[in-house]
């Protein structure tokens, strides 16, 4: 039963076409995620559904007597309201619930005033006080930002067993898999529903778009049949010949599917020398709260690293340490001399919003050295899908999502071989991030990344330092699956064995005495390696033999010819590196093959 109608909506900003006769059937039960490049009206459907906005036509129509309740991104506070005042709103009988909400998010000062609290803190503050409310449909505008893992675990465990209506916008696909039911794409003015969770939403939004394909192809046949029959002249006298004329002219109106736009990212590279980053015995405290203790560790070159924990631990604290805008209490830090750091905050600078979104980009550089060779401010402005109209737009028309694209464009582009990302998915949309996540795999140089998102760890780092509240990091190799298998291994080995009958301990003294050997398995990152290697190194040699074609041709060409033996150079460097790996990941293959029979 349909609880939520929306009828043939339309909605516009500007020039821009949010809604165009868009239309959808919100049913009791549904959790449903609604996902969609930033700009393209996600936040602006859960404001018209939570009646907070209208459409400009069309119409939502509601249940009777439906309570809705809605968190959004950048909730409003009011003045001198402290933690506890503000989450009861006055409301003494959810006081249990308000609090226990707040303990499970990570805020105990209940005194505290709101405007002394983080712009994390206050999201967590705005949560509680949501889900403590009485509601059937809950509107939820990026939950999971702000919200380290043991957070975000309660909160799927809660929307989970809740057996009202939500909606909600997320970029945490890990959290879109567990918790909805129905995924909602909004794409060019138009939805498109799914009875599927995220994973099973990219095979169906596949099979859509190929259908897609596959009518127009069968049209534009029709098409030229019917071009045909006309230009051979024909009598529209009969009905038969006038219905014809009338399909001909429908076909030719007809349009092509549009496929998504994609943002497109080349690598800059810069050189890296010998020397990268090296911690020696480095300590840091904030009063009595000690956040880093000794710790020493060299960055690799080309390393992924990962760094998690609970709020407040120093993951921000490590990275401020790196790009030098804190000093340690004790120990010291080493830089080589070749390293250049790009670093991406939690929050975006302070833009000047007058200033026009090309002009933001010229002021790092009117051009910027890629792969491909020089490409001027706008066009790398087009590549992260800020259309011509949107450049000559002041910052102040952005949405918050295209802000922090902006934001990340500006520093990739800045020439680094160190990336620092300090929550770099909050407020980033799934397509995005999924283009990021292959950028940073062919980044050469060093990412450094503060993610709570566990999808984007899997896909992104080869080791994981984890904080444990006293000032220590524990290391785990692999992305953030391998790191929970891991930490569950030296949780259970850690758990002393239940004392066995003395006969029995007699019977099994040998294995007590030994070691059991781990069983061989492939990480998280060398099962995709391994999945893709053949078809990785069959382009490397296609690339290679193409350019050989295209020194052959460019022979007099002395530049062209000198550009064209680097990059094969470059590729035969690459093909001898996958070469390496296919020989390792083939073996381990056959260990783990023979160790399972």
């Amino acid at each position: 039963m349909n609880i939520i109608n929306i009828e043939h909506i339309h909605k516009v900003f500007g020039e821009k076409i949010i809604f165009e006769d868009a239309s959808f059937g919100i049913h009791e039960g549904n959790k449903i995620g609604i996902v969609g490049i930033n700009g393209t009206g996600k936040t602006s459907l859960l404001r018209m559904i939570a009646g907070i906005e209208e459409p400009d036509q069309g119409q939502i129509i509601r249940q009777n007597g439906l309570r809705i309740a809605y968190l959004p991104q950048n909730p409003e506070f009011p003045s001198q309201a402290t933690v506890l005042s503000y989450a009861l709103d006055g409301n003494n009988d959810t006081d249990w619930l308000v609090q226990s909400n707040l303990n499970r998010l990570g805020i105990t000062g209940y005194d505290m005033p709101i405007e002394q609290l983080s712009g994390g803190q206050k999201r967590r503050v705005a949560l509680a006080k949501v889900l403590a409310s009485e509601f059937d449909v809950l509107l939820l505008d990026e939950p999971t930002n702000h919200l380290d893992e043991e957070m975000i675990l309660w909160l799927e465990d809660y929307l989970k067993n809740y057996k009202g209506v939500i909606l909600m916008v997320t970029h945490d696909r890990y959290f879109l898999d567990k918790v909805s039911n129905r995924i909602l794409e909004i794409s060019r003015g138009s939805m498109y529903s799914y009875d599927a969770n995220y994973s099973k939403f990219l095979e169906l939004k596949a099979e859509r778009e190929e259908m897609e394909l596959a009518s127009h192809r069968k049209n534009q046949s029709i098409l030229r049949i019917e071009l045909e029959w006309a230009k051979r002249g024909c009598r529209a006298r009969t009905t038969k010949q006038k219905a014809r004329l009338e399909r001909l002219e429908t076909l030719k109106n007809g349009k092509a599917p549009i496929q998504d736009q994609v943002i497109e990212m080349d690598s800059v590279e810069t050189r890296m020398g010998k020397k990268t980053i090296e911690f020696h015995e480095v300590s840091k405290s904030y009063g009595e709260m000690k956040l880093i203790e000794n710790f020493s560790y060299t960055l690799l070159r080309n390393q992924r690293l990962g760094i998690i924990g609970p709020n407040g631990c120093g993951k921000s604290t490590l990275l401020k340490l790196i790009i030098g805008q804190i000093q340690p209490d004790q120990g010291y830090m080493e830089i080589g001399e070749t390293i250049k750091i790009g670093y991406l905050a939690q929050e975006e600078p302070d833009f000047d919003t007058s200033q026009r979104v090309i002009d933001y980009v010229k002021d790092i550089g009117e051009y910027v050295q890629t792969k491909e060779g020089r490409i001027s401010a706008s066009q790398m402005l087009e590549r992260f899908l800020f259309t011509p109209d949107m450049q000559y737009t002041p910052v102040s028309k952005l949405s918050g999502g295209e802000k922090r694209r902006l934001y990340l464009l500006s520093v990739l582009v800045s020439g680094a071989n160190v990336l620092i990302l300090d929550e770099p998915s909050n407020n980033m949309d799934i397509p995005t991030l999924t283009v990021l996540e292959d950028y940073l795999n062919s980044f050469i140089g060093i990412v450094i990344t503060v993610s709570h998102d566990r999808y984007f760890l899997d896909n992104v780092v080869d080791r994981i330092f984890e904080f444990d509240g006293n000032g220590h990091l524990q290391q785990y190799e692999g992305g953030y699956t391998d790191y929970l298998e891991a930490k569950q291994r030296r949780q259970s080995d850690s758990i002393p064995p239940v004392p066995k009958p003395l006969e029995e301990k007699k019977n099994n003294a040998k294995n007590w005495k030994q070691n059991r050997p781990q069983k061989l398995k492939f990480t998280f990152k060398e099962q995709k390696e391994f999945e893709t290697i053949d078809d990785d190194i069959a382009a490397l040699e296609e690339k290679i033999q193409s350019l050989d074609e295209e020194m052959m041709a460019n022979a007099t060409n002395s530049g062209k010819l000198a550009q064209l033996a680097k990059e094969k150079e470059e590729a035969e460097a690459q093909l001898e590196e996958k070469m390496d790996r296919w020989v390792y990941l083939n073996d381990l293959a056959e260990k783990i093959a023979s160790q399972d029979k």
